[in-house]
């Protein structure tokens, strides 16, 4: 490392707050000016020259953190640009909801509250589960632990088990009004992904803590869960932010999946190679053709909000029957978008029951349709009633193609023997 004279600092701050070496004008004078206030006699090694210079040379997070803390909390100063504006607006709202003191209470739920909030997030535990082998994999040489929490902060999961339980525990409430600032915390009250380090928490006791938390959101566009990683005593020993950002998407994709049970699932990207992916693009077309819910890289590719209320018809430029075509087809295939934009798609009619259900799609083929003038084979104008009789003329298709192979077929629909079968039988008890 290299060592800095102290008189090359003195005069790199002398630079860095505009006075010449040879000026008149004392550090406390121009820092006077600079703060509106009167001046007065100060030398260079009184407290508050110093701590100007120690909010410039502050070199390590932590350091700047302590000062936050030092303006914040004892001069009522906003620490703008020594912590993220995050963290000062976590600090505000901690203070007002903490106004008694700043001792850490810890404050797990009830058990009944547990329960009811498990039973609540069933489907998010689901996907948690679902992701979970391959995160903790990943995260195994790194002391780093994993925590769910639900929407409100309750902790659902934590793993590894931590050397104290009773500090992160399943039930325990890691909101803002329970534990000040903290990741999943200020997640759980912005929707927003945060880092929080040390001395940024709010209370003493959290200060050995380092956590990056990310939203989860479910298919409503609600924030369903927060994803935690975090470390005691230690730095991350990689940047956390983007890891548990993409293990939250992946956990979110799974989720939207889950809870669409009478949607026809889209999935695209630019590449086939970035499908089943965490960069792929989802989207939920519901029966009516209208788009129930997409990803954030659904809306990027389109260039529209995740909550736009717009039809597939609008959005990318083909109808609800046209999409229907591509659940039968094993491989992606390509699609140009309304915008112009080419992409490679995939469908996969989900629903509760198998392969098509009770659900009635021709009105909304009248609405979202364009009209046209030019000749259309009669067979095409007209829409497929219900989604059930596409999944068995799909399975019609799969069978015909592979010489009545139900084996083979299923493989190509993606679905189990035993699926296809229930749907044969049932076919048969109608008519089919």
């Amino acid at each position: 490392m290299i060592s800095v004279p102290q008189s090359m600092v003195y005069r790199l701050f002398f630079f860095m707050i505009g006075i010449s070496p040879g000026s008149n004008c004392s550090i406390a004078e121009h820092i006077d000016r600079s703060c509106g206030q009167p001046g007065h006699d100060m030398n260079v090694d009184e407290p508050r020259a110093m701590d100007a210079l120690q909010q410039c040379f502050s070199s390590t997070g932590a350091e700047r953190a302590l000062q936050a803390r030092r303006q914040f909390f004892e001069a009522g100063i906003r620490p703008s640009g020594l912590v993220s504006e995050a963290v000062i607006q976590s600090w505000l709202r901690s203070q007002r909801q903490h106004c008694n003191g700043r001792r850490l209470a810890l404050a797990p739920v009830s058990p009944s509250r547990l329960h009811a909030t498990q039973e609540r997030c069933r489907s998010l535990l689901q996907a948690l589960q679902h992701e979970l082998p391959t995160l903790e994999q990943a995260l195994a040489g790194t002391g780093t632990r994993v925590m769910l929490t639900d929407d409100k902060g309750i902790v659902l999961h934590v793993s590894p088990a931590s050397m104290r339980p009773r500090d992160e525990r399943v039930g325990l409430n890691m909101s803002e009004q329970a534990m000040g600032t903290n990741a999943p915390g200020i997640v759980a009250a912005t929707g927003q992904a945060c880092t929080v380090t040390n001395g940024e928490h709010y209370f003493d006791e959290l200060h050995a803590f380092r956590c990056a938390a990310a939203p989860i959101r479910d298919v409503h566009g609600r924030l369903a869960g927060v994803l935690n990683l975090m470390v005691e005593e230690q730095h991350f020993s990689f940047d956390a932010s983007p890891v548990v950002g993409m293990y939250a998407t992946t956990i979110e994709n799974t989720l939207l999946q889950a809870q669409s049970h009478e949607h026809l699932v889209l999935r695209f990207q630019v590449t086939p190679a970035l499908l089943h992916t965490p960069l792929q693009a989802l989207m939920g077309v519901a029966a009516d053709g209208r788009v129930a819910w997409m990803n954030g890289t659904a809306a990027q590719l389109i260039g529209q909000p995740v909550d736009t209320a717009c039809s597939a018809q609008e959005l990318l430029g083909h109808d609800l029957s046209r999409l229907l075509q591509l659940s039968g087809q094993p491989d992606p295939a390509p699609l140009r978008l309304a915008s112009g934009l080419g992409v490679w798609m995939q469908a996969h009619l989900q629903t509760s029951h198998g392969l098509g259900s009770h659900l009635d799609i021709s009105s909304a083929q009248d609405q979202t349709s364009p009209i046209t003038t030019e000749a259309t084979p009669v067979a095409e104008t007209q829409p497929l009633a219900t989604l059930r009789e596409h999944g068995e003329q799909l399975i019609r298709e799969m069978l015909d193609q592979h010489g009545g192979n139900v084996s083979q077929a299923a493989r190509a629909l993606g679905i189990s023997r035993g699926t296809l079968y229930r749907r044969l039988r049932g076919g048969r008890d109608e008519g089919f």
